[in-house]
């Protein structure tokens, strides 16, 4: 069962609404379900919430370590709680998928995200789930940083509510780890 949510995300206003911080888009859409705000922490060097979504207790965290570092955060905060890793949600955004693709998966690699990558290297597993959010590719080749730090559309920004709001309707199953009904 999930018991830590952490989207990830870089901090700082230019980085607010890109599609490389769908994690921290996420993670706030589900504080604001819960109707609880965001806690400063040094001690985790992130942002932490604690709430109840649909009967269960969840941690938030957002790692203000920016995406490549989040390791650091994700670490502190298992160890504190005594939480394992196959306890936490990874969400962040994807490449390989769709705009608008959700995947809910278990172990596994980074397959290049740089964000999962120091998390298993911090954390020494690779047994923890991972939300994947569909931001879909460039049209031009090489220019992947400069799309996923760039500003959502309109019409993205639709799409990732419509994401948020398909998996709160599922919030048990998600909490679950219920790969089949997420992933259908």
């Amino acid at each position: 069962m999930i018991k830590l949510v952490v989207g990830l995300g870089n901090p700082g206003r230019q980085y607010e609404k890109t599609r490389h911080n769908a994690g921290f888009l996420f993670v706030d859409y589900l504080a604001g379900l819960a109707n609880v705000g965001w806690s400063s922490s040094s001690q985790f060097s992130g942002e932490v919430a604690e709430c109840n979504i649909g009967g269960f207790r969840l941690v938030l965290l957002k790692p203000m370590t920016f995406m490549n570092k989040s390791g650091v955060s994700v670490g502190k905060l298992l160890r504190y709680y005594k939480l394992n890793p196959e306890e936490m949600l990874v969400v962040h955004d994807d490449l390989e998928l769709a705009e608008g693709v959700v995947r809910l998966k278990r172990d596994g690699g980074h397959g290049g995200h740089n964000g999962l990558r120091d998390i298993i290297a911090h954390i020494d597993s690779r047994d923890f789930y991972r939300l994947r959010l569909g931001i879909g590719r460039p049209v031009a080749r090489g220019a992947v940083a400069d799309y996923v730090l760039s500003g959502l559309s309109l019409d993205g920004q639709v799409r990732l509510l419509g994401m948020f709001e398909g998996l709160a309707k599922n919030m048990e199953a998600l909490i679950a780890g219920n790969l089949a009904l997420i992933n259908a």
